[in-house]
């Protein structure tokens, strides 16, 4: 057996085999359009008009949310900052919108604001953090925009930070869930907030508008939307043993219907489906040649754990591949990128992950690579 072939064979690992079971329909949901989607590996499992573009209500303030913490994150913002109430942004406790209710020319800090607009669904949160970053709130939509598109949300335009009615502001069911899946991940310091059931700000308590928090232990998010455009929306996380899954409801005819509508699809994945521990993170899964090294070969290995969620007792296997960048050189970093790890089902790809370096290799001596190079030029010439 040649070098090459025989680390083709060592990329080949074992797939993993299930018994049978017949996956039972979703339910038929009267909204505009919902979708249940894996957080682990973003597989949509069921869904209605997922590409739909539609009036997210104020489930746009998601977007708003996720920027804000990332800022918080990368240090641009910080906790305690002083945010000013601006009279263009400022509540006057019309009942046609929520609000946290700063005072007109008073402060909050940016976590207060970002609690206003998690849990009170606070317009005038919205709209005064999007002042504070980006000077205005058309600044700051395009900032929506361009993370949007960054995080990979299609079919989505943002037009204000509020998700109050505006021509050409817009998303879907499955950018929704894309984004809820971002949040998880990339905020996991503040995501705990989507879980609180209330919030007092200048003496005001309010409760979250999420009634599944109060009555199912394994949600802890995310945000509900409405107007008359939208109808009654809502992105919810749920979490039951390793399965996390993301439902999103768009225009369910009452607070009631998106409740019990994201209790029945969420009810409905979890009876069909499992999240299968494929492969555990910093095990050596091969040794991949490593060109001009003082080491020839470097152990390569998951930085994460590797799950996949498939259908219950599902007969097809699933088959896993190393895919290593060719000809890797030194020096390489312990947790560099060199391929990817990927499971399949009948031939689909359902996820992946980063392969990566579980070891250092230091770049070698002159002479030492001008071997390697001789060794490279007469490996192309065959």
């Amino acid at each position: 057996m040649t070098h090459k072939s025989a680390l083709a064979a060592l990329l080949l690992l074992p797939s993993f085999t299930f018994a049978a079971s017949v996956l039972s329909a979703p339910p038929e949901l009267n909204n505009k359009s919902y979708v249940l989607m894996d957080y682990e590996t973003g597989q949509i499992l069921a869904s209605k008009n997922e590409n739909e573009k539609l009036a997210p209500a104020s489930m746009t303030k998601m977007m708003t949310s996720y920027i804000i913490e990332q800022k918080l994150l990368g240090g641009d913002l910080t906790e305690d900052e002083k945010v000013r109430m601006n009279e263009s942004a400022w509540c006057r406790g019309s009942s046609t919108e929520s609000c946290m209710y700063v005072p007109l020319n008073g402060t909050a800090t940016a976590l207060e604001m970002l609690r206003g607009i998690i849990i009170q669904s606070g317009n005038d949160a919205s709209k005064a953090m999007a002042e504070h970053i980006a000077g205005n709130e058309g600044t700051f939509a395009h900032m929506m925009n361009e993370e949007a598109k960054r995080i990979g949300m299609t079919n989505t335009s943002f037009i204000n930070s509020t998700g109050m009615p505006a021509e050409g502001h817009y998303s879907t069911a499955k950018d929704m869930a894309t984004l809820a899946q971002h949040i998880i991940h990339d905020s996991s310091k503040y995501y705990p907030i989507y879980s609180e059931k209330e919030f007092t700000f200048n003496g005001i308590k309010q409760g979250n508008r999420n009634a599944l928090l109060y009555t199912d232990p394994s949600v802890d998010g995310l945000k509900t939307g409405h107007t008359d455009e939208a109808g009654y929306c809502l992105t919810t996380s749920a979490k039951r043993g390793p399965l996390r899954l993301i439902s999103v409801i768009f225009g369910a005819p009452s607070m009631n219907d998106r409740a019990s509508q994201t209790r029945e699809i969420l009810a409905w994945g979890y009876a069909n489906f499992e999240t299968v521990k494929v492969q555990p993170a910093n095990q050596v899964l091969a040794k991949a040649k490593v060109w001009y090294g003082k080491s020839n070969d470097v152990q390569i290995g998951l930085a994460e754990n590797f799950n996949v969620t498939m259908q219950k007792g599902q007969a097809n296997a699933i088959k896993t591949q190393l895919v290593v960048q060719p000809k890797l050189t030194a020096p390489l970093k312990k947790g560099q990128v060199v391929g990817k790890f990927v499971a399949s089902i009948d031939g689909k790809v359902i996820s992946e992950k980063p392969l990566v370096a579980l070891q250092d290799v230091e770049e070698a001596g002159f002479f030492a690579k001008m071997i390697d190079h001789i060794k490279q030029f007469f490996s192309n010439l065959f």
